[in-house]
């Protein structure tokens, strides 16, 4: 009976974990960058492969990064609300073109309308590991000083938008 106990023992803690993870919502992965300076990057703009945009460019305004890719079918579900957003001009919004081929990625735009203030392309997906891409789309809440604030997986949906990100957004914008 006693070499019972062990498997039986092991067995139920598999079953607790189990169900301890299947409650746990896989949108709220916590990223080790909130909270730390945006990695580095320099990347060629999708509309003009000659120019290219940094971090220094980004300096002294809060933006969100919005990392999207024309492949994503759940990119395409959140483009309606990026575009709601450029129209009432809440916050500069930065794409990160991810894993793309240019021209997929401007023919997309160019049919479902440009919610970016300016796209910039990762064709090579190094910068989306530098900055812990799991996947697209997902977008960074980055404040005045190039400090992460916030990591959203998954698409922005209105929800997402007013309950989060836009009081977050504000409250960065009011900050000196």
């Amino acid at each position: 009976m006693k070499k019972f106990l062990i498997p039986i023992g092991m067995f139920a803690l598999l079953g607790l974990l189990l169900a301890y993870g299947l409650r746990l919502d896989p949108r709220k992965i916590p990223s080790p960058l909130v909270g730390k300076p945006l990695p580095a990057f320099s990347l060629p703009t999708l509309e003009n492969p000659k120019k290219s945009l940094a971090n220094a460019d980004l300096n002294g305004k809060v933006v969100l990064i919005n990392v999207w890719a024309s492949w994503c079918v759940a990119c395409k579900q959140e483009h309606p609300v990026l575009m709601a957003l450029t129209r009432d001009k809440q916050v500069p919004i930065i794409g990160l073109n991810y894993k793309d081929k240019r021209e997929d990625a401007t023919r997309m735009l160019n049919v479902e309308g440009n919610p970016y203030d300016v796209s910039i392309v990762d064709a090579d997906g190094r910068v989306g590991i530098d900055w812990g891409v799991y996947g697209v789309p997902e977008t960074f809440v980055v404040d005045k000083q190039g400090i992460i604030r916030y990591k959203h997986i998954g698409p922005i949906s209105p929800e997402a938008w007013t309950q989060t990100l836009q009081p977050l957004i504000q409250k960065l914008s009011a900050a000196s």
